[in-house]
């Protein structure tokens, strides 16, 4: 019984590490993606330690992955979504730079020609 529960442990983290190298073989993870795996990872491992207590470190892997990766997936997302508002605000900033520069620099040529005459 116990070595069927080592066995299904073991499966669970090569699952989690081929997920993790796959994942990567692309572009950089997203910070939701991070933040699933992270969770994933977290709740396997503390779900198969609370199993194991109880005799079923397999299953305590398998559920608290799962719940693991659904919190990581929700607190990445806001995450990510904060981000996204950050970068958002600062397009604006950015865009309000450029116009007051521009209005900056008509302000002077306004100036030189008011000289002028």
């Amino acid at each position: 019984m116990k070595s069927i529960a080592i066995r299904a442990a073991a499966i669970v983290l090569a699952a989690v590490i081929v997920l993790a190298a796959a994942g990567c073989a692309g572009e950089p993870l997203t910070t939701r993606e991070k933040g699933t795996l992270l969770g994933g990872g977290l709740g396997a491992a503390t779900g198969s330690i609370i199993g194991a207590a109880v005799g079923s470190p397999g299953a305590g892997a398998a559920i608290g992955g799962g719940l693991g990766a659904v919190t990581g997936a929700l607190v990445g997302n806001e995450l990510m979504n904060h981000e996204d508002r950050e970068k958002q605000i600062e397009a604006r900033l950015r865009e309000q730079q450029r116009e007051i520069e521009e209005q900056r620099r008509e302000i002077e040529r306004l100036e030189q020609e008011a000289m002028l005459y």
